[in-house]
């Protein structure tokens, strides 16, 4: 990642910025592996930040010298459908990534390794042993390259009649 570039927790005065950076990044990156149908739903809905997600202390944000941010994303003990932590998730140490996002002009920079090396380093800190994730289809190859591997495809539930197709994948992050 560029020097000038700053890696920090997300505050909830984070907000407005990130849903410009959601707003700037999805439907350039998804557009390529998703019909314009599901864009048209999906949009509206994805591409807005988590007020819980800024104020958990779970999630990261990369600022430019100008402090625009570049990329967000971050972690959380509860799935994004159930903010309620399971047993079973306790359990086996399982945590989840959430709402990863790289400006689209910084693609490939290193801002998105970065943030997940941040999200990884600070979920070990929280006994996570497992990193569980809802991938876009474009972000599989990123995911990838970080050591997850794919299950399967998923509908994700976004409204009443609203699903986004994914991928699950997961990367065990500690034995």
């Amino acid at each position: 990642m560029d020097h000038s570039l700053t890696l920090r927790r997300a505050r909830p005065s984070d907000l407005k910025a990130v849903d410009l950076l959601l707003r700037r990044s999805y439907p350039r990156l998804l557009k390529p592996d998703y019909p314009p149908s599901v864009m048209v739903l999906a949009l509206p809905i994805i591409a807005r930040a988590r007020p819980e997600l800024l104020a958990s202390g779970r999630y990261f944000v990369v600022q430019g010298e100008d402090g625009v941010i570049l990329g967000a994303g971050g972690w959380s003990m509860g799935a994004p459908q159930t903010p309620v932590v399971t047993a079973w998730e306790e359990e086996t140490g399982m945590g989840h990534v959430r709402h990863v996002a790289v400006d689209p002009d910084r693609v490939r920079g290193g801002v998105g390794r970065a943030i997940m090396s941040e999200v990884i380093v600070d979920a070990l800190r929280h006994r996570v042993r497992w990193l569980d994730c809802l991938s876009t289809r474009t972000a599989v190859p990123f995911y990838e390259a970080l050591g997850f591997r794919v299950l399967h495809d998923v509908e994700v539930g976004l409204a009443p009649g609203i699903a986004f197709p994914a991928i699950r994948m997961m990367r065990q992050i500690s034995p």
